[in-house]
Order: C-alpha cells, then structure tokens, then sequence
C-alpha cells in the first residue's frame, strides 16, 4: 500500500522522487520528477502535496525551484494551490502529460503554426458552449482573472498565468470534460511561445482588451457573440505567436 504524501517522510519521499537533483536546470528537472510523481500511483486527486520545504530537501533543491515548478504546474492545471491551506493534486492526470510537454520543447516552427490553428478552433468552440452554459460564479472567476491581467501589464509571468487561468475556467464552462483536455495539451505544447510572444505593455494591453470582449460576450450568453469574440482574439494572439516563432 503506498504511503500517503502528507504522511511520508522526506526520506521515502526522496526516493519516491528519485532522489537529488544534480541538473543546472532544476525547475525543469523538478517539474518533471513532479509529474512522474503524480501519476506512479503514490499520490491521488485530491491529496495535498508534502510541504515545499519537504519536496526541496527530498530533492536537494532549492525552495524557490520547487515554488517554481509548482507555479508552472498551476497554469497548466495538474496541482491546485489554495493560499494558508497547501497545494493539492488537481484531478487524475493523464500519463502522457510529461511527454506531452517534452514534445512542446521540441517541436519545431512549422508544428508550432499548425498547433495555433488547432487551438484556434478549439478556444472557439469553448467559448460557443460556455456561453450556454457558464455560471455567475463562473464569471466572475473570468473577471478576477481579467482583473489580474490588468493589473499585471509589467509583470509578464504573472500576466501569462492569469491569461491561461482566464481560458482554463471558459473550458471548464463548457461542459466537455474532453474538449478541456484537449485544449489543457494544446496550451501545453505552446506555452512557451506564449511567454515568448508577450514582450511588451502594447500587447498585454490588447490582450486585456480581447478578453473583455470575449467576457461581455459570454454575459450575454448568446453562443454566436461569444465565438466571434474569441476567433478574434485568436486571430490575434495567433499572429503574435506566429511573429515569435
């Protein structure tokens, strides 16, 4: 039977994460033992995550690589981190993630614009179905999101995980449990273009903007404005992605 993680200790927890990690890039190397974690059957949906100072000794890392790596993991929407309470295994993640996000280092140019084009009607169809479907909690889920790009023009980390956590919650709107982990894959393989192609305060301002649309639209719940608010942006935001490839 395997030990529950909040109860182990850091010794059968290092080897649970396969030990120190002598990488010079330890954010990624965390990130990846992470995920092996996470689906090796040693912890389930829903379980809290040891404590970050227990995952950096296990793996003899700092706390800020381990800070880090559980930040990436939020955006994508493997862990969920819940402020005074600790960070807890989102849901049953698919095996095929940390290959999943092996592929999107290597994928070259050409794979790339084709993805962005496969996001493109996918993020539409999301926001058809949402329309019908989303929730007042739900919108004001998007506008705190929303809000926190606003607020982070500058900052353009903190931007990107507001911009991915505003698409995560027009997915999970939609109902197709399918659809959002299709796109959750999708925004996986292309993410670090995404980072790449925010690289300056004129273009997170018209990010802010698209969003707003698309938010006014999914208000009014009708599928057909909602849709046409998100193929604009991503008419958009595909030809920034595009520039940075």
């Amino acid at each position: 039977m395997p030990v529950h993680p909040a109860a182990a200790t850091t010794a059968e927890l290092s080897e649970a994460l396969g030990g120190s990690i002598k990488s010079t890039t330890a954010v990624a190397e965390v990130t990846r033992r992470l995920l092996e974690y996470f689906t090796s059957g040693s912890i389930e949906p829903g379980d809290r995550l040891p404590p970050e100072r227990q995952l950096a000794a296990s793996m003899g890392v700092g706390r800020s690589a381990i800070r880090e790596a559980l930040a990436a993991l939020e955006v994508l929407g493997v862990v969920n981190v819940r402020p005074g309470s600790g960070t807890y295994l989102r849901g049953a993640v698919s095996e095929l993630l940390p290959q999943t996000l092996s592929w999107g280092l290597m994928l070259g140019a050409s794979k790339t614009r084709e993805l962005i084009g496969v996001r493109h009607g996918l993020e539409v169809q999301a926001a058809r179905l949402a329309a019908a479907a989303v929730t007042d909690e739900g919108l004001e889920r998007l506008a705190a999101h929303l809000a926190t790009m606003e607020a982070n023009k500058s900052n353009y980390s903190d931007f990107v995980a507001a911009d991915m956590f505003f698409h995560q919650e027009i997915a999970a709107s939609a109902g197709n449990s399918l659809l959002d982990g299709i796109l959750l894959t999708v925004r996986s393989l292309i993410r670090v273009w995404v980072e790449r192609a925010l690289n300056d305060s004129e273009h997170a301002q018209m990010t802010c903007r698209e969003h707003a649309a698309i938010l006014a639209a999914l208000r009014t719940r009708d599928p057909a404005a909602a849709a046409d608010a998100m193929s604009s942006h991503m008419d958009s935001a595909g030809e920034r992605l595009a520039r940075s490839l």
